[in-house]
């Protein structure tokens, strides 16, 4: 599930996956009848609903039945950690990661890339290296895989679980912490850099109460980072919450303050080492608790949607008084929706103003921190970080119309 800052305020949490990951599981959206099963109720209400897949079951049958009908977003269990994708120095293996995503992307679901940089499974040359030699490995393992797979990852997580638990907030003591403090800010540069498309989140647990130490010092890396301009987009919530760890009353809060530094906020797992937490049972039954989560869905009120683009014919705005230009480009397209992309060029301090035709509704941004009029139909924005572009996604409700744009200095 991702929220923003627009719609924190007025969504139903629900996070339950198919698959309980050892690193993060996932959730997201694609099309197939309202209401019926959990992606599409979630699809119906701006939202997304993903789990995470081990290679191994795609040959299951039963499995993989669920999979397609249920949910729209994957991540992988293990196949894309860094003791899988580089299991010896500059040798790299990404077989097993290839199935989960040639599966998704055939499904016409987004993928989650879990993990880039974490300080727990890694291979085994990795863990005997420090300083400058482990900080170049680290970035070269960030370059090498998120190019490998651009374009066909909606969201990374660059850095997974860096912060200690306990009540000092610090990061954890790792190798990785110790080639220098900056490691996580030129971890996540080196993974914009290697694809500036793909949304770039920290992951981590036990973040969830807003008076938690360690919720704190995320809370403040991520005020650091947007305030300099560090390419961050989202932020993880790990969620692992049972009879032990309920949901504290404050998490809203947590949420809530976190999506307004202008990062998504997605909750990526329900992970639970024992108990039977999942959905369907052994034979692939659905369980009473599918039936709750359906209908938590299906009673929600609607936030926003994650996607990806990719380029089509163009369209251009002008300023007339000269120095910037706006490009929009047609993106993917489904049944009830399509993704645009603007380009702007010239100065560095420009406003672009997206307008769309009623009945169309913008459901979903990337890249950018937008506001919008009263209406709701008129989206002003600009690109978040250092990049030209951003981008949207806009639920047609059969209005084809590409949106109309206008691009002035700020």
């Amino acid at each position: 599930m991702k929220l923003t800052a627009k719609s924190v305020s007025r969504v139903a949490l629900v996070s339950t996956l198919v698959a309980a990951a050892t690193g993060a599981a996932v959730l997201v959206a694609s099309p197939a009848s309202a209401g019926t099963t959990l992606a599409a109720s979630a699809t119906e209400r701006g939202r997304y609903f993903g789990t995470a897949v081990a290679a191994n079951k795609l040959s299951d049958s039963t499995y993989v039945g669920i999979l397609n009908r249920e949910f729209n977003m994957v991540t992988a269990e293990n196949e894309m950690k860094m003791d899988a994708t580089e299991p010896n120095q500059n040798q790299f293996s990404f077989s097993n990661g290839d199935r989960i995503v040639n599966h998704a992307r055939n499904q016409g679901m987004r993928v989650r890339g879990h993990a880039l940089a974490w300080h727990s499974q890694q291979p085994g040359w990795m863990q005997n290296m420090s300083g400058t030699a482990l900080r170049n490995a680290m970035l070269n393992h960030i370059t090498q895989v998120a190019t490998y797979y651009k374009g066909k990852i909606y969201a990374w997580d660059v850095v997974n679980e860096a912060y200690a638990d306990g009540s000092s907030g610090a990061r954890r003591d790792s190798n990785l912490q110790r080639t220098g403090n900056d490691w996580i800010e030129a971890a996540f540069r080196a993974a914009r850099a290697a694809d500036p498309n793909a949304k770039l989140c920290y992951n981590d647990y036990n973040t969830d109460n807003w008076s938690h130490a360690k919720t704190q010092g995320v809370y403040r890396m991520v005020q650091d980072f947007k305030s300099r301009g560090v390419p961050i987009d989202c932020v993880g919530f790990q969620a692992h919450f049972n009879s032990g760890n309920p949901v504290p009353s404050n998490y809203h809060t947590t949420l809530q303050n976190f999506a307004d530094l202008g990062v998504d906020v997605q909750i990526t797992e329900s992970w639970r080492a024992s108990g039977t937490p999942l959905l369907f049972d052994g034979s692939g039954n659905k369980k009473a608790a599918y039936n709750s989560v359906l209908s938590a869905l299906n009673s929600g009120s609607g936030t926003t949607t994650p996607t990806s683009t990719t380029t089509g014919p163009t369209t251009t705005s002008s300023n007339p008084g000269g120095g910037c230009t706006a490009t929009y480009a047609e993106g993917e397209k489904w049944s009830d929706r399509f993704n645009g992309q603007v380009t702007v060029s010239g100065t560095n301090s420009w406003i672009v103003t997206v307008t769309v035709s009623s009945p169309q509704r913008i459901i979903a941004t990337w890249n950018t921190s937008p506001t919008w009029d009263s209406s709701g139909n008129v989206m002003t924005a600009r690109p978040n970080g250092s990049g030209n572009t951003f981008g949207f996604t806009i639920q047609h409700n059969g209005n084809w119309s590409w949106p109309s744009l206008t691009c002035r200095v700020g």
